[in-house]
């Protein structure tokens, strides 16, 4: 039986490009509040499933909101949301699980760099499409049930997208 793969990886998929273009056209500010509120709406849920008593990716996204709205520093966030990212390695095993926290904790690391927002998509897709198909899903749909998640991504981006925004992130994609 194949091992569950933990992310998307095709940065040249349609739906990717689609999504980085949009982002490109946005500030840090909306962007992480994007990737924050979507989180915690669509992909915190499926960790919750699993993990019920594990605070921490609900600790990252309110560590998130509180640099956001000025009542933290970043000095202060920074840890909040690297024991999101801990508690990603440790769901090793549940890919559901995993991939929840990874998105989680790349979500409320927007308010550190923006391009972190598109780990919402590559970890954020994937856990909705184990959790709706199963982790023994052939590949194929998995990506394709996760397509309609990034779908759903940048439809709420564009409800929350300020037009003709004077301060766009400038992203290096590294990809």
């Amino acid at each position: 039986m194949p091992k569950a793969r933990k992310m998307l990886s095709d940065w040249k998929a349609t739906y990717i490009q689609s999504l980085m273009k949009l982002i490109e056209t946005q500030s840090k500010e909306t962007l992480s509040y994007w990737a924050i509120e979507y989180a915690q709406q669509v992909i915190l849920p499926l960790w919750c499933k699993y993990y019920p008593h594990d605070q921490r990716p609900q600790n990252a996204l309110k560590a998130a909101r509180e640099w956001l709205s000025g009542e933290i520093k970043l000095p202060q966030a920074k840890p909040v949301i690297l024991e999101c990212h801990a508690a990603a390695r440790e769901a090793e095993g549940n890919p559901v699980a995993q991939a929840s926290a990874r998105a989680i904790g790349q979500s409320a690391s927007t308010i550190h760099s923006a391009r972190h927002c598109i780990g919402l998509a590559f970890y954020g897709a994937v856990a909705v499409a184990y959790e709706q198909l199963g982790k023994d899903a052939p590949w194929i749909q998995i990506e394709q049930c996760a397509a309609q998640e990034c779908g759903r991504m940048e439809a709420a981006l564009r409800d929350v997208a300020v037009k003709d925004e004077h301060n766009p992130a400038k992203i290096n994609w590294k990809c």
